[in-house]
């Protein structure tokens, strides 16, 4: 009831497996997380919600974008045409995941560490792209359908001072970063 009243979310790996459990979505079986949930089943989840529950045309909902976040890495999925800026949006959240964290203005590189994947699948239901991350170009890019994806990895702080608000400090960086097209 409340995705067709919103033109965003952010959600956590929890958020969105109970999502697509609960509406009976892809991975839907998926009884949890083993570690670091997997790249490609969570595209598959993010296009599922966009495709089914946002907004197309005959539809009345306005979801456009979802910030998906955990703690190895983002994604940021958007219906085509309506958002701009991504990279910024989504490395924005993954920044300030590591700042709020350990409690510092900017990203301290000996206090934080890599947990992403260095290698995955954009999805595990359609014939995928085997993606590599590069160092000097963190926001990887893919598209499916008229669905934008943008990951990046997060730099995961060693010994997290605070995380009360994380999920929501994440989501409002994020967004404050991305530029929502007029329409």
């Amino acid at each position: 009831q409340v995705l067709p009243l919103v033109n965003s979310i952010g959600l956590n790996e929890q958020e969105l497996l109970f999502l697509t459990q609960s509406a009976s979505g892809p991975h839907a079986s998926l009884p949890a997380w083993s570690g670091v949930p997997d790249v490609g089943a969570v595209s598959d989840i993010l296009f599922w919600l966009l495709k089914e529950h946002g907004k197309a045309v005959q539809k009345t909902s306005d979801l456009t974008r979802v910030h998906f976040h955990t703690l190895a890495y983002h994604i940021l999925a958007t219906v085509d045409g309506y958002w701009g800026n991504q990279v910024a949006a989504v490395a924005a959240g993954a920044r300030a995941a590591g700042t709020q964290a350990c409690a510092t203005e900017t990203i301290d590189t000996s206090k934080v560490f890599l947990k992403a994947p260095l290698e995955f699948v954009t999805s595990q239901l359609e014939a995928p792209a085997k993606v590599s991350l590069n160092p000097d170009e963190p926001v990887v890019r893919w598209h499916r359908e008229g669905i934008s994806f943008h990951f990046t990895p997060v730099l995961v702080c060693k010994d997290p001072v605070r995380t009360v608000g994380l999920g929501d400090a994440i989501s409002a960086e994020g967004l404050l970063y991305s530029e929502a097209y007029p329409q």
